[in-house]
């Protein structure tokens, strides 16, 4: 259950359609700010808190040129109002690799 003002992990979110939706959005968003051409791959993580209306924090994987990248994002959404918006894009790392010699 979540509590007001607490953030707390998104079960199933690895699965979950709005959650990779919101990640997708996210990407979309920095590309067109920073025209760039970041490439969507799954969502690592996802936290949510309730605000006036969801705070989500996504570490995202991302195709940066070839290389797997971790960002994180917090996006802020009210359903009600049909809103969303990226508060915060910004690289935290290399993703790990699962490549093998």
């Amino acid at each position: 259950m979540a509590l007001v003002g607490g953030i707390s992990e998104v079960e199933g979110s690895a699965n979950s359609v709005e959650i990779d939706a919101l990640a997708r959005f996210a990407v979309d968003d920095y590309n067109n700010k920073q025209n760039a051409l970041l490439e969507y791959k799954k969502v690592v993580n996802a936290k949510q808190q309730v605000v006036a209306g969801l705070m989500h924090y996504l570490t995202l994987e991302v195709m940066d040129g070839g290389h797997k990248k971790l960002y994180e994002a917090k996006i802020w959404e009210k359903l009600w109002l049909n809103f969303k918006e990226v508060q915060h894009f910004k690289l935290v790392g290399d993703a790990p690799s699962a490549t093998s010699s």
